[in-house]
């Protein structure tokens, strides 16, 4: 094997094969010519990519690698770590975009000579989209200052009037008023900086012996590109590294990212803008993966700083392959290393616009060495007021009326050691809104965040004499009332449309809507606390609304109950019991009877998504249909067996020709049941749950119309001792295994029989948790009118 082959686990090889990392472990026990491991830990053993595909096909179990598994595996599988592979990639994928024709020249050659001549073809495109590699210092008396290839941003220091303006000069020419050439290296994403910033370029470009072993990656990444574009490629590969490491890096959803990209500045056209306009300046001072920067809508110049290196090479690639337009039409785009509150990449720049998903609780952030800083206009931030000290930082690099979004954790609202702050905040108008979200909307997912909106006073001009409160999360709890869904949201039952248009109608408007938001005079929010939690002057609705909603409420409770009497089981009648045949959910997996599949769908793509927390508390999936461009499901047909050569029943998105990160799409008569904390909750999909994708932690078995009756299958799967026999106990929670659940024979017409009594059950059991639903609503809400006198004793 070669000294720097690619490895990949067993995971990476479920993935190529297209089944559950059971199978892999079974493959090996079973098979004596399995490829042996070539590294990794006895736990986590890894094995040559080569090896193992050669070993798959000679078995028939992988007609053809997909290509974007490939790619993927050799990202994951680098010698120098997922990182390096992927900054390389983006490089080339810079390339293979900006100067196709120059890549392929450089196809065509060996892969020694391709990484001799790599280095200086990425460089040129590297310096085009994000400067040179050591930008030149601030300009000097009788120095002119570096202009873009069209434009340079005004920076703070500039006495230009009005917005952000911009210098046209041709790169290569001499500015007005200078003696001095300008350098053909400018570049617009190198404004100037504070003296011992760290200004060189976030991504180096890599040398040729670093290239080398990643040559075979970037032709099977360009080959992917051609596909489905650079961007779409690079943006795969990332979000196959972000998944891989959940506990390094926190994300901003793209859900949020857009609606703090909205609050900014909405976009009032997406055109490009007329010569005499200049374009949008926006930062993200703590950039992250940079999804607040790739939310902004229309052309603008974007800056980003990230304190991690790595980090900041691959925001720096994400945000350059993401940019629309022709190469000479992109806009500017700098992204610096560095710790933004200590050492600011962009100390005299003045934007627009400031986006921030900034770290939450830092003790570190430079209280020490920071004392006499002069962006603390409006107080010097207690140690642990860190969110007060993004807060001031934003605001400082603001023009004169521009706008920064925060995210901030609800403390920074009411922690009264920040008091002072929010205090100067609101009296100078700096503070225009805060805005609370539902628990769910980002990490960390349990607590309620806040957006804070800030604009950055006008000299001479009045400051705003009220702040706009808004409270989502009653939002999320009413859709989970009307829809039977546990109130109190969470990042599985986040409804964004609501959420996204309450937030985005209470801003442009700024009126009070009860419950909603509240426009509150300034005067009212300085006393001792300074207390802006916006849930502290917007009390929740009473459920039921006033004294003729909670009638409504009681006259449903009414008719619920009713029905319940009607589906009440009629009593049941003695018998003795009888042993018949039986055999298992594996059996009739194998003998193609049924077809197993297990969820992969995470919320917040495309289209619903049922997840276990729906099947546990008998939610309904919300969103548009995951349908094939035909309307037809994406997965195989019903009664398809998803078995392999061995007979092992497969245990993934299985469906013939679908790709493994495809997703299981529902179909009526499903039968859905949950792996984890499930108890004997089978649920049986309908009408209104197809079309939805399978969420993680699921099972679905899918029977075959013509052998099994669904409602008969769900209701022998929810036997207690049926399933504690098929789960495992070796860790503190209860572990489900579909295939060891049993099932008499019985036939066709006999399972009919017995389904329809399982369907009436089920009726009987949803009549039973509704009344239960409306009671609470009923009860709360008869409290919480008799205390607040609006409902009297009488």
């Amino acid at each position: 094997m070669p000294e720097n082959a690619t490895e990949v686990t067993a995971a990476g090889i479920a993935r190529l094969a297209g089944v559950g990392r059971a199978a892999v472990s079974n493959w090996r026990r079973r098979h004596a010519d399995f490829p042996q491991p070539v590294g990794g830990t006895a736990a986590s053993p890894s094995f040559a990519l080569a090896d193992v595909e050669q070993w798959l096909r000679d078995q028939g179990k992988l007609a053809e690698v997909p290509l974007r598994e490939r790619v993927w595996q050799e990202v994951a599988g680098h010698p120098a770590g997922a990182a390096q592979a992927l900054v390389h990639t983006g490089c080339a994928l810079l390339l293979v975009r900006d100067r196709p024709t120059a890549w392929l020249e450089l196809t065509a050659a060996s892969d020694e000579r391709m990484a001799d001549a790599l280095p200086h073809a990425v460089d040129h495109v590297l310096t085009a989209r994000l400067g040179p590699d050591t930008p030149s210092g601030p300009p000097g008396p009788g120095r002119a200052t570096p202009p873009g290839t069209a434009r340079t941003p005004r920076t703070a220091g500039s006495t230009a009037p009005g917005p952000t303006t911009f210098d046209s000069v041709a790169p290569g020419s001499t500015a007005s008023g200078s003696t001095a050439p300008v350098p053909a290296v400018a570049h617009p994403a190198n404004p100037p900086v504070a003296p011992g910033v760290h200004r060189a370029r976030a991504v180096r470009t890599p040398t040729a012996q670093a290239l080398l072993p990643s040559v075979p990656l970037l032709r099977a990444a360009a080959q992917l590109a051609a596909g489905i574009g650079a961007g779409q490629t690079f943006e795969f590969l990332l979000g196959r590294h972000l998944d891989a490491n959940p506990r390094q890096f926190t994300l901003t959803p793209p859900h949020l990212a857009e609606l703090m990209a909205d609050l900014a500045e909405p976009p009032k056209d997406a055109g490009r803008p007329a010569p005499d306009r200049p374009l949008r300046s926006v930062l993200d001072p703590a950039a992250g993966t940079g999804a607040l920067l790739r939310a902004v809508a229309g052309p603008a110049a974007l800056y980003a700083q990230e304190a991690d290196a790595g980090l900041a090479a691959l925001t720096a690639l994400r945000l350059a392959l993401g940019a629309d337009g022709t190469h000479s039409s992109r806009p500017s785009l700098a992204v610096r290393t560095g710790d933004t509150l200590r050492a600011d990449a962009f100390a005299r720049l003045a934007t627009d616009t400031v986006l921030c998903h900034p770290p939450f609780n830092d003790r570190n952030w430079g209280h020490d060495e920071l004392a006499y800083d002069p962006r603390w206009e409006y107080g010097f931030p207690a140690r642990v007021e860190s969110e007060l000290a993004w807060v001031q930082h934003a605001l400082a690099r603001l023009r004169d009326g521009g706008t920064a979004v925060l995210l901030m954790p609800p403390a920074a609202a009411s922690r009264r050691s920040g008091r002072r702050i929010r205090a100067d905040l609101l009296r100078r108008g700096a503070l225009r809104a805060v805005i609370a979200l539902p628990a769910g909307a980002a990490p960390p997912y349990g607590i309620p965040l806040h957006l804070w909106v800030l604009r950055r006073p006008t000299p001479g001009v009045r400051p705003g004499p009220d702040l706009l409160l808004a409270d989502t999360a009653g939002l999320a709890a009413s859709a989970g009332e009307a829809g039977g869904k546990a109130a109190g949201g969470g990042r599985d039952r986040l409804d964004w449309p609501v959420v996204r248009a309450a937030v985005l109608d209470a801003w442009r408007d700024r009126a009070d809507v009860p419950g909603v938001s509240r426009v509150v005079p300034v005067v009212e929010l300085l006393d001792d606390d300074v207390d802006l939690a916006p849930a502290r002057y917007l009390p929740r609705p009473t459920p039921g609304g006033d004294a003729r909603g909670l009638g409504e409420v009681r006259e449903r409770l009414a008719e619920t109950l009713r029905l319940t009497a009607r589906l009440t089981p009629p009593p049941a009648t003695p018998a003795v019991p009888t042993h018949r045949p039986r055999t298992t959910v594996g059996e009739l997996a194998r003998g193609g009877a049924l077809s197993l599949h297990t969820g992969n769908a995470a919320p917040g793509g495309q289209g619903p998504v049922l997840t276990e927390h729906d099947v546990l508390t008998g939610a309904d999936p919300a969103g548009t249909p995951l349908t094939g461009e035909a309307g037809t499901s994406l997965t195989g047909p019903a009664g398809t067996s998803l078995t392999d050569a061995a007979g092992t029943p497969l245990t993934g998105p299985e469906a013939p020709g679908a790709a493994p990160d495809d997703p299981v799409v529902l179909e009526p008569g499903d039968v859905v049941v949950p792996v984890l904390g499930g108890g004997t909750v089978v649920r049986v999909v309908g009408e209104r749950e197809a079309g939805a994708a399978l969420g993680r932690n699921l099972q679905l078995l899918r029977p075959d119309p013509a052998a099994l009756d669904p409602w008969f299958l769900a209701g022998f799967l929810r036997g207690t001792a049926n399933n504690r026999q098929a789960s495992s106990y070796a860790s503190t929670a209860a572990r489900l295994d579909a295939r060891r659940l049993h099932l008499p024979r019985m036939p066709l017409a006999e399972q009919r029989r017995y389904g329809e009594r399982f369907r009436e059950l089920a009726a009987f059991e949803e009549a039973l948790r509704t009344a239960e639903r409306l009671g609470g609503v009923l009860v709360q809400g008869m409290y919480d009118g008799l205390t607040d006198g609006t409902v009297t004793p009488a």
